[in-house]
């Protein structure tokens, strides 16, 4: 198993995507969270390429959650799984219409928050809880009136707290991620401080473009 994560990581860290999800795929019966969750991860990023059909994305994508899924079952305490769970269960709500994915809100963000527990140090999942609480911050009327439908006390945010989730994500780990930058930008804009929105837009602008995300932020 430690060599196949080695293995994988080395993959990952080349963006080797389809190298990478032939070699995991490999292993989607095993009892390691560890190899688990790297394979939800996988399975996500091919599903992300622009090579992918939409009928393998969207397969790709459900099997994504199944593994992510498998990880947490095998290890709760495994952060990368609450994290990757979170992830794949609020892209499935892309196809599952707008009422799944409001309804499955709440758990995206118990697993987040519960990522960031196990590993406070770890700069992606507080961003994606700062993306969370910006979704809720600008979610239009109609979204919700469906929210308060779903929830006695519907999930709801202001751009001051996902703005402080970006602060603390880039605290942890400066310069990590070409789009908490722009998410700076965008949130300041949204608080009308043209200033700030700037400063950390123009960062996103410099940002050396490695994938395909940064190119498009």
């Amino acid at each position: 198993v430690e060599d196949v994560i080695e293995q994988a990581d080395y993959l990952y860290g080349s963006g080797e995507t389809e190298k990478l999800y032939r070699l995991l795929v490999q292993h989607k019966n095993s009892d390691d969270a560890e190899l688990l969750w790297r394979l939800a991860r996988s399975s996500r990023d091919l599903a992300q390429l622009g090579s992918t059909s939409a009928e393998e994305k969207r397969q790709l994508t459900y099997d994504s959650l199944e593994y992510a899924k498998k990880a947490l079952e095998k290890n709760e305490s495994n952060f990368a799984a609450h994290k990757w769970y979170g992830i794949c269960l609020s892209d499935v709500g892309d196809y599952e219409g707008i009422k799944t994915k409001i309804g499955n809100a709440i758990v995206i963000k118990e697993h987040f928050q519960r990522a960031i527990e196990l590993n406070p140090k770890d700069a992606t999942t507080i961003h994606l809880i700062g993306i969370w609480c910006y979704s809720f911050a600008e979610m239009p009327w109609y979204q919700r009136k469906i929210a308060a439908t779903l929830f006695a006390t519907p999930p709801t945010s202001t751009f001051q707290e996902a703005l402080r989730y970006f602060h603390m994500a880039e605290e942890a780990d400066p310069n990590f991620y070409s789009k908490n930058l722009l998410f700076l930008g965008k949130t300041y804009l949204k608080l009308n401080n043209k200033k700030m929105a700037l400063l950390w837009l123009s960062k996103a602008k410099e940002y050396p473009a490695q994938t395909e995300e940064d190119k498009q932020v």
